[in-house]
């Protein structure tokens, strides 16, 4: 068991979020194709320059709108993973049979591209629903990369939980659904991506990568076996103000001893057992 594992992963939503928000413009457009047109081969060079496997969570719509460049990810031998077809939170859709035929039409396009079906889940905003966990479940799903019930150590997620206003916690009961957690303040988004009214997007690269690594490095010190899991996003992390940054990071991981460098779907396999 490696001292340390860390997982790359990219949130691969390319136009996605533009086409089904209310923000449809050429220009807001333009920066999903940024990250599929450039941001993706950008990254696709670094990791296969440090010989790094990374996870790539890709809606459907990403997929068949994007086929080539998507094969590309599996062929340079990292994971795809599920995202939503429609890159729509799954509290946002008005019914169980609406929430779980999207992630159904996104299992079809992962298997067109891949030939294989997807073991992992991550929502989209990671926004999970009432019946997310119970879809999950019935489509098969071995884990999940949406929640943050703790920070380096995987655990698994739990059904008929209960937070009334007037009384107690319930915690409910353990499902075989394996969490890989994550954290906002693992995700490039906030920290560099404009969106008018919500985020500002002007962070300092430098200054968020040294959080990074330094919380990798308490980690490290700290949590034995931990796992270590960063969020990214072509459009964001692919241009060149912030790449040479995350260049830097995967250098300071891999410059101490026993850290691994792995996919996630071998991390929750390797967990689950």
């Amino acid at each position: 068991m490696p001292r340390a594992t860390v997982c790359l992963s990219f949130d691969f939503d390319a136009v996605s979020p533009w086409v089904l928000g209310d923000e449809l413009s050429p220009t807001q457009l333009s920066r999903g194709l940024f990250g599929a047109r450039t941001g993706v081969p950008r990254i696709l060079h670094l990791l296969e320059e440090y010989d790094v496997p990374a996870t790539f969570f890709t809606p459907g719509h990403t997929l068949d709108s994007f086929p080539d460049r998507s094969r590309e990810i599996v062929e340079a031998g990292h994971g795809v993973q599920h995202h939503g077809w429609s890159h729509t939170p799954p509290s946002a859709f008005d019914s169980r049979a609406a929430e779980r035929a999207d992630v159904e039409r996104g299992i079809e396009s992962i298997e067109r591209v891949t030939g294989e079906r997807p073991t992992g889940y991550r929502s989209p905003s990671w926004d999970l629903s009432e019946h997310t966990l119970d879809i999950l479940q019935e489509l098969g799903f071995d884990w999940d990369s949406s929640g943050m019930a703790t920070d380096y150590t995987p655990y698994y997620l739990r059904e008929g939980w209960a937070a009334p206003a007037d009384d107690v916690y319930d915690p409910g009961t353990e499902t075989d659904v394996l969490e890989l957690p994550v954290s906002w303040k693992r995700d490039d988004y906030p920290a560099f991506a404009f969106r008018g009214g919500e985020l500002w997007g002007f962070a300092d690269p430098a200054r968020v990568v040294e959080n990074w690594a330094a919380e990798f490095d308490w980690m490290y010190d700290t949590v034995e076996g931990g796992v270590y899991t960063l969020t990214m996003h072509p459009q964001v992390s692919g241009r060149g103000q912030i790449l040479p940054h995350v260049e830097t990071l995967i250098e300071h991981m891999r410059s101490k001893p026993g850290v691994a460098f792995r996919r996630m779907d071998d991390v929750a396999r390797e967990f689950r057992g």
